[in-house]
């Protein structure tokens, strides 16, 4: 097996590239919000009681750390193709592993809220793990803003690509590295 892939290529076209701005579907509404709370057992005022929400610090209901991304995005139906930045990195193997995602919130998102989305390559790179010496890690920004411009998240997701057994065990370079251990 001949490996023409160029990590540092790959790096060069590839960190730095953006998504479209892309609105979410649906505006920050109460109704979902409260359905996610009472199915979760979350009792949190702050999400569900409007007359304690509106005499608080924020004056209305705000939604839930864990909605944010569901209400910047296409939402559940009808099912609409979105774009990602990350789709088009391309990586020795096709097994895909989500291996960490960390939110920032740094303003609340209150029911009217109309968010955008917007997602950034800021790494790639190579890292063995045991299945492959060559498995290509890509590490992903989110940015959330909302109606104003005002940026009010940040998501940060590691992905993890590797090659099949077979895939390894027939890429002599790879056997090399692993025989160097």
């Amino acid at each position: 097996m001949s490996d023409d892939y160029d990590i540092e290529a790959v790096r060069k076209e590839w960190i730095g590239t953006k998504s479209e701005l892309r609105a979410g579907r649906y505006p920050v509404e109460y109704d979902p919000i409260r359905r996610h709370c009472q199915m979760v057992g979350d009792t949190n005022p702050l999400f569900l009681d409007p007359e304690y929400a509106a005499a608080g610090k924020w004056g209305e209901v705000v939604a839930p750390p864990v909605m944010v991304d569901y209400f910047a995005g296409n939402g559940a139906w009808p099912r609409m193709e979105e774009a990602d930045a990350t789709r088009g990195v391309p990586t020795r193997g096709d097994r895909a592993i989500n291996l960490n995602t960390d939110w920032e919130f740094l303003k609340p998102i209150k029911v009217g809220d109309r968010l955008s989305r917007q997602t950034e390559v800021v790494d790639v790179y190579e890292k063995p793990i045991r299945l492959d010496p060559k498995a290509v890690w890509t590490v992903t920004e989110t940015s959330i803003y909302n109606q104003d411009g005002d940026l009010v998240a940040v998501g940060r997701n590691t992905l993890l690509r590797h090659r099949t057994p077979e895939e390894v065990a027939a890429d002599p370079e790879s056997q090399q590295q692993e025989a160097a251990r």
